[in-house]
């Protein structure tokens, strides 16, 4: 059987990856700060800290077929460092860069790196963003993938390792951190919300469509140098996310219409600005230079991928009011 490392086994996107590793037939090895206790899996785990440019990956790489590298430093609310740039640099780029060059060395066959959308920028206007638009990074976090991007081009043209790139919009799915957990409450909440009147379009993909989408990465035999957009398929407009939500939640909606402009406002002066702005703006993708080359349709679609999810999520509240 192959054997994968996957960085960041423990995340969001990570356990999910081990699963179907698991179930797919591949041996895993995974990293993490802190390794778990017990592993209901059959998983080698190996702590490795916080990755930069002095990790020391001697001996894990040993066997391994293929790395997914998902570890990285993300968004940040309170924010503590001094340099975020450098902070967002030192994990994302040189980090990333110091596995590719031990994985070059080790004789990995592929590596599998999880970028973002934001490689092309905040927003999309009138058209979807492919794989050809501009890149243009529009904060620290986005600079340091396009950079670790770049570094691992230059690593796949020099040596013998097969380099991927995936660039996912916002991932939902049990257990999603960040905004989308936030919208997901207050949907729950069942308070009226200002959304009405916001006339935008968002990608979205669901965790099962993004690891099915790494997994055809790691054994794919055209993927090499390639980055791929990849989205469920089709762009949501605010509004309709909300109602997808409701739906699935078995819970009455209540929207009601205000100008865009009151809302970004309202957002400036509460310091929420920047999250009024995914609220509003435009930011969708076409997928289907991953489609056609890969002849890769996702296997759920959103309306399952969110039912899926506020199933988990009652799951999750029912285990937790019974503990």
């Amino acid at each position: 059987m192959p054997l994968a490392l996957v960085t960041g086994g423990t995340g969001f996107i990570g356990a999910a990856l081990l699963q179907a590793l698991h179930a797919a037939g591949w041996r895993v090895r995974a990293t993490a700060r802190t390794v778990p206790e017990r592993s209901a899996l059959p998983v080698d785990w190996r702590e490795v800290g916080d990755i930069g440019p002095d990790t020391a990956w001697d001996g894990l790489l040993d066997g391994v077929d293929c790395v997914v590298h998902l570890a990285a430093r993300v968004h940040v609310l309170n924010e503590t460092s001094k340099d975020p740039s450098a902070a967002f640099r030192r994990t994302n780029v040189m980090g990333t860069a110091r596995l590719a060059r031990a994985c070059a060395e080790a004789g990995v066959r592929r590596f599998v790196y999880l970028s973002s959308v934001g490689v092309h920028g905040a927003r999309s206007f009138a058209r979807p963003l492919s794989e050809s638009s501009p890149l243009a990074p529009h904060d620290d976090y986005s600079r340091s993938k396009l950079e670790a991007e770049q570094v691992l081009a230059e690593i796949g043209r020099s040596t013998p390792l097969e380099v991927v790139m995936l660039r996912p919009p916002l991932v939902y799915g049990p257990g999603a951190p960040g905004n989308f957990a936030r919208l997901v409450r207050l949907v729950r909440s069942g308070w009226p919300l200002p959304l009405a009147g916001i006339d935008n379009r968002r990608s979205l993909i669901y965790l099962g469509n993004l690891v099915d989408a790494i997994l055809l990465c790691m054994h794919h035999p055209t993927v090499a140098g390639q980055a791929f957009l990849l989205d469920d398929g089709r762009p949501v407009s605010t509004p309709e996310l909300v109602r997808a939500l409701a739906q699935a939640m078995g819970r009455p909606v209540r929207l009601f219409k205000v100008p865009v402009s009151v809302l970004e406002f309202a957002g400036a002066l509460s310091g929420k600005r920047a999250v009024i702005k995914r609220l509003t703006s435009s930011l969708w993708v076409d997928s289907s230079l991953i489609r056609a080359r890969l002849n890769w349709i996702p296997p759920h679609s959103m309306e399952a991928g969110l039912t899926m999810t506020v199933a988990a999520m009652r799951r999750d509240v029912m285990l937790d009011s019974n503990q």
